[in-house]
């Protein structure tokens, strides 16, 4: 598959490094010297410095060739331009476009409207407000995905020291719990995934990933002593785009946030533009202030700045003044191991959900979303069965699911299945995946075509 990324900045540089990883062909224009150099220097992708609009420069990486085009620069009008100019030289390739705009829904549509050569819009902020509500609706979960329909939940829980299923052998969970339909799909353990078996023994500390339906969510998260209860009361640390966005989403479901910003004239702005939200102007390293705010009275405290550290030093300091949990958005992977040991768990990223947006497009087979799992290490997919798939039509303990991968659910019509190794998948079913990453070429395969065609 070949790819090309318009855009160096930080999201275009992650987008290459992880497709580069997969052996996609990828090409990386930018205008910026320095940009193109950090990229040829890093990851093993071809690199040209020129306009993402220009025709002869398209022209050069080979753009009629290319599978996916990708427009990610900060500038959405540099966007809109590269895929009108793509869409001229080469219609056939996929154009996939990154809009920041304040007002993204309305002018998704609109945009949609009068440029229907971009075939999908993505916004990687919208995706981290997105993923911090759902972190919202399940405080006590690190992290919360969504499938079919949001009918199947995706959750991953840390395991408590006094945990009762602590110690236990995933084969007597249910003698042990009365529940035959928890299936865990991965543990993380010292940053080290397993796709567990049931002889594998749970231990405190663990990251577990687990399937629910949404009616048993409740019942499901108690299980790990973890509850649903939604926050109510919510500190927001940084006025950009994406603390925007959470005020205005949280103010439309009734709450009244309170939003810290350090910047004086963009505090006046929030100020005007939000109707329920308290807007202070200070630091959220400020203690003073966060004590006269009584933020140990609040359920969540989210630090969105564009500053890394300032958002884990200002998350460690509310959980040290009393709140129940901090989410911390965070960019350099090299953080994201750190995070656990400094009691952060509940971290959101931009640039993973940049790649989270276009994992659907790359992925082979009727693929309908992915997410990927702690950055690089798996991904859950949701993906239609195909009549001439390998797994379509025999009990799944007969069917060829490559090693590390594990069927988690199933949706046929309304209906969701847990499925066991008697489970027979059906032309049609919706089916999620959870699989590492050297097993997805594998699964890959078996969503196209039967394993022996290969």
């Amino acid at each position: 598959m070949k790819i090309i990324i318009i855009g160096a900045g930080g999201v275009g540089f992650y987008l290459a490094q992880r497709l580069a990883l997969e052996n996609k062909e990828v090409i990386v224009i930018d205008k910026n010297t320095d940009a193109v150099k950090r990229v040829a220097e890093n990851i093993d992708a071809q690199t040209i410095v020129g306009s993402g609009g220009s025709p002869r420069v398209l022209k050069e990486a080979g753009l009629s060739k290319a599978d996916i085009f990708l427009a990610v620069t900060n500038s959405d009008e540099a966007n809109i331009t590269a895929c009108t100019v793509a869409n001229i030289i080469s219609p056939a390739t996929k154009k996939i476009a990154r809009i920041r705009n304040a007002d993204f829904d309305a002018f998704h549509q609109n945009l949609m409207q009068y440029a229907p050569h971009i075939d999908t819009i993505i916004n990687p902020e919208t995706e981290v407000v997105n993923t911090i509500e759902r972190l919202f609706r399940v405080p006590g979960a690190i992290e919360v995905n969504e499938f079919a329909k949001g009918k199947i939940k995706f959750i991953g829980v840390r395991l408590k020291e006094n945990s009762r299923l602590s110690g236990l052998k995933l084969i007597d969970i249910a003698s042990e719990i009365g529940d035959k339909s928890l299936l865990i799909a991965g543990i993380i353990r010292e940053e080290r995934l397993i796709i567990p078996t049931g002889q594998d023994r749970l231990k405190q500390g663990d990251l577990i990933y687990f399937i629910s339906e949404e009616k048993r969510l409740a019942e499901t998260m108690s299980l790990f002593d973890k509850y649903t209860r939604p926050s109510l009361k919510a500190m927001i640390i940084g006025g950009g785009n994406i603390g925007l966005k959470l005020a205005e989403r949280l103010e439309n479901k009734g709450l009244s946030p309170k939003l810290v910003e350090i910047d004086k004239k963009r505090a006046l702005f929030l100020a005007e533009k939000l109707n329920k939200t308290i807007v202070l102007q200070g630091a959220g390293s400020d203690m003073e202030l966060l004590a006269e705010e009584n933020i140990s009275d609040m359920d969540m405290v989210v630090t969105v700045t564009g500053d890394e550290e300032t958002n884990i030093l200002s998350s460690l300091l509310a959980k040290k003044m009393g709140v129940y949990k901090a989410i911390t958005r965070i960019d350099r992977f090299d953080y994201f191991t750190l995070m656990p040991a400094l009691g952060i768990d509940q971290v959101v990223s931009e640039r993973v959900s940049a790649i989270d947006s276009i994992l659907k497009y790359i992925r082979k087979g009727k693929v309908i979303s992915a997410v990927s799992i702690k950055g690089e290490t798996a991904e859950v997919l949701e993906a239609e069965a195909l009549a001439t798939s390998a797994i379509v039509g025999k009990p799944l303990k007969k069917a060829s699911v490559p090693r590390g991968a594990l069927i988690i659910g199933i949706l046929r019509e309304d209906q969701v299945i847990i499925p066991s190794g008697e489970t027979v998948i059906n032309p049609g079913d919706r089916i999620i995946i959870f699989a590492t990453k050297e097993a997805l070429p594998r699964v890959e395969k078996i969503l196209t075509v039967k394993l022996e065609f290969f």
